[in-house]
């Protein structure tokens, strides 16, 4: 049996992405067979499509950071044929064949049967940037943050994450500003539950160690000078949830913060999540993720245009969630 596949090559010439015809043999180990019919693309995606990026780090590569479908073989008892389930993270379009194509071989242990309530598209739609929005806020309310504490500021507001990350608050209650560079958006955002919209350029210029507390919480998935201000207008107690580099992998900040106000700086971490905080969190996904609003930031795309997707992602000009449909 043949499938198509998107999968990058590296030669002495540089890397080649393209779509390709493989064979099951041509799966990696693993102990349970899937039939692929959902992806994402995030933009970690993006940059693997571009054919420029150095994420990934074994050759050939099978591209896609999630996938949902159906298990076809088994070998082991807590999954069977005929079983829905999710993977996100765990190496896939790094070191492990991901979900940009018809059939997967997969370590079971990665592996999340389909929450109750929740459609493989749907699941897709929430992907690995819904799934790191969930870790960032639970990681802010075991911090003893609470929506009485004050606002919340979500940077990169229009992306996946940020989208994500702005309807999950509103719907616990807080009061999120949502920092973008794309004001045009800003009905979009508000739609999610945005009760304030500014101008990313406020937080992108350099700025002094400690500004005006403005937000007692903030997820932040774009770092560098973004990240640094952030923190630095964080009200006293306050946390700050650090789960991207979009802006840049630096951090051009002083220790003000930490040592004059009490601001933590959590660190949010999706592709090895534990088992146990990876449940929960995708058990909160299904319980708590408003559908009407998941469905309004959504794109379903065929798996022909991902190459097209992946570059409108890293120019910045995708909002929301774009889910991939496998044939």
């Amino acid at each position: 049996m043949t499938f198509r596949a998107v999968r990058a090559d590296k030669t002495d010439a540089g890397q080649t992405v393209r779509f390709v015809d493989m064979e099951d043999a041509d799966l990696m180990d693993g102990d349970v067979t899937i039939r692929v019919t959902h992806s994402t693309v995030n933009y970690k995606d993006g940059l693997a499509l571009s054919g420029k990026s150095a994420i990934i780090r074994s050759f050939p590569m099978v591209l896609g950071v999630d996938l949902a479908g159906i298990v076809e073989t088994s070998g082991r008892p807590d999954f069977a044929p005929g079983d829905e389930v999710i993977l996100t993270g765990h190496g896939l379009s790094e070191t492990h064949f991901g979900g940009y194509a018809e059939r997967a071989r997969v370590n079971g242990d990665w592996l999340v049967k389909l929450p109750t309530g929740l459609t493989r598209a749907e699941a897709m739609a929430i992907g690995t940037a819904g799934f790191t929005a969930m870790l960032a806020l639970i990681a802010l309310e075991q911090a003893g943050l609470e929506p009485s504490s004050g606002p919340a500021l979500v940077t990169g507001a229009a992306g996946g994450v940020g989208s994500m990350a702005i309807s999950l608050l509103a719907d616990k209650g807080w009061t999120v500003v949502a920092s973008t560079g794309r004001l045009a958006e800003t009905g979009y955002l508000k739609s999610l539950g945005a009760a304030e919209v500014i101008d990313r350029a406020t937080l992108s210029a350099p700025g002094r160690p400690l500004g005006k507390e403005r937000w007692a919480a903030a997820i932040d998935s774009v770092g560098s000078t973004t990240l640094a201000n952030a923190l630095a207008q964080t009200r006293y107690g306050g946390a700050v949830a650090a789960c991207g580099l979009a802006g840049g992998m630096d951090l051009p900040a002083t220790v003000a913060p930490f040592i004059l106000r009490g601001v933590s700086l959590l660190g949010i971490e999706s592709v090895h999540c534990p088992a146990p905080r990876r449940l929960e969190a995708w058990r909160r996904l299904a319980a708590d993720l408003d559908r009407a609003k998941l469905a309004a930031m959504t794109e379903t795309i065929a798996l022909d245009q991902v190459f097209e997707a992946g570059a409108r992602i890293v120019k910045g000009e995708t909002r929301g969630r774009l889910v991939v449909t496998i044939p």
